[in-house]
């Protein structure tokens, strides 16, 4: 038994048990992988997956619980890596941060910044992606840190942390007419045609949590992914946009206004990080969530 073959374990897994994608990532023979796994069954005496043919259709009773297994092992195996280079004084490595489009557009440029200062020998890896995406990757250990308002908190095998809290903000293009009134109310922005965030996206919950509290039915014209997006349609006149507080850094330069509203229309949003349970992290990573976050204290595993 090798390290090798538990990875190829692994990355079937992880690949839907399609050998030419885990032979790619791997950057391997499809027949290379077969033959370790084969390996490793003869090995231990049980089949781990179930074949059709050469191809692999599903894990074996046996299988499913061995692959829990391999993944402990192989994040303890990372875990000791990380843990002796603690001690041999080594400000160097990579670190995988994935994060959504709002917060790597809007609340990391400071971060990464910094920290490359700081760290010039660590390589960063910038992975964007839905909050559930995001919160997969950290669960599965292909991010070490996960950034997002949504799914962290109630994704297994990640530990989430509340960061900081934010708004949303109401944006119009010049010469709308509820540039007129001030301050809005739900009900004059819900009388427009609106442009958000989609469902899973940068707190859209709160925004339709507002609307029907107040018993109003908006009049969703457009939704996307990100906030770029929407500050374009509303700028060609497609609807009010709805947009993170953190997103309007360049708004009214660029064409858009920031409406006056009747209070905090839409609540109050949480961005979350996460960290896999039980992943011994390098010390510059807990550096780098001390810059994203000031005062939050994330322990070591």
């Amino acid at each position: 038994m090798n390290f090798q073959q538990l990875r190829f374990v692994r990355e079937a897994v992880r690949n839907n048990l399609n050998l030419t994608e885990v032979a790619a990532v791997l950057y391997t023979s499809q027949s290379g992988v077969s033959k370790q796994i084969k390996d490793l069954e003869d090995e231990l005496g049980i089949e781990l997956f179930v074949r059709s043919g050469k191809r692999l259709t599903a894990l074996t009773r046996a299988g499913d619980g061995a692959v829990q297994i391999v993944g402990r092992i192989l994040q303890e195996t990372e875990n000791l890596r990380r843990y002796a280079s603690q001690y041999a004084g080594v400000d160097s490595g990579r670190l995988v941060i994935a994060a959504t489009h709002t917060q790597a557009r809007y609340t990391l440029p400071r971060v990464v910044e910094e920290f490359n200062r700081a760290y010039p020998k660590v390589t960063l890896e910038l992975h964007q992606g839905t909050p559930r995406q995001i919160a997969a990757m950290v669960s599965d250990g292909e991010a070490d840190i996960g950034i997002a308002t949504e799914a962290l908190d109630g994704a297994a095998d990640v530990q989430a942390y509340p960061c900081f809290t934010w708004s949303h903000r109401v944006v119009v293009p010049e010469g709308h007419a509820l540039l007129g009134k001030a301050p809005v109310t739900l009900a004059d922005i819900a009388a427009h045609p609106l442009v958000t965030y989609n469902e899973q996206f940068t707190g859209r919950k709160c925004v339709d949590a507002a609307f029907s509290q107040a018993g109003l039915v908006p009049d969703l014209r457009l939704t996307a992914m990100d906030a770029d997006v929407i500050k374009t349609y509303v700028r060609r006149g497609l609807g009010v946009g709805i947009v993170a507080e953190m997103a309007l850094e360049d708004s009214e330069a660029r064409g858009l206004r920031v409406l006056e509203t009747d209070g905090e229309l839409f609540g109050t949003c949480t961005t979350m990080l996460g960290v896999r349970n039980g992943v011994f992290l390098p010390s510059f990573a807990y550096r780098f969530i001390e810059m994203f976050a000031p005062g939050l204290k994330v322990a070591p595993q």
